[in-house]
């Protein structure tokens, strides 16, 4: 699955693609464990480095976990206009399906900040969702 997000007028886009990894989750113990790979790519005219993250993870129960950290995967990268930056993480859900979304805090070269947004995908066990 691939999800798409330009955010105006920062030009910044969002691209997620999440796995199901069934060797790392037991269903008799409701853990389910998902992979997902963001790619993020700056359009815009001028370098912005990510400052932090924002992540909303909504679980079939509709229980709720917000997760908020400096950059992502240790970094804090840095892209400049036209460069990209790719990075996998996982999460563990009690159910078969759930949805994540969120935010990056984003800084300028100017040294303004920005968020950008994070459009909500769905992280399903295959055959479970049609």
């Amino acid at each position: 699955m691939l999800r798409m997000k330009k955010t105006e007028p920062c030009d910044i886009l969002i691209q997620t693609q999440v796995k199901y990894l069934s060797d790392q989750s037991d269903e008799q113990a409701e853990r389910f464990v998902f992979s997902y790979t963001i790619s993020i790519t700056n359009l815009g005219k001028v370098a912005a480095r990510l400052i932090s993250r924002h992540w909303v993870i909504t679980d079939a129960y509709n229980h709720v976990q917000e997760v908020r950290g400096q950059g992502v995967v240790g970094e804090q990268p840095m892209l400049q206009p036209g460069q990209g930056f790719e990075y996998t993480s996982g999460t563990v859900l009690p159910t078969q399906v759930g949805t994540m979304r969120g935010s990056y805090l984003m800084r300028g070269d100017d040294g303004s900040d920005f968020e950008v947004e994070i459009p909500e995908f769905v992280l399903s066990v295959p055959r479970v969702l049609h």
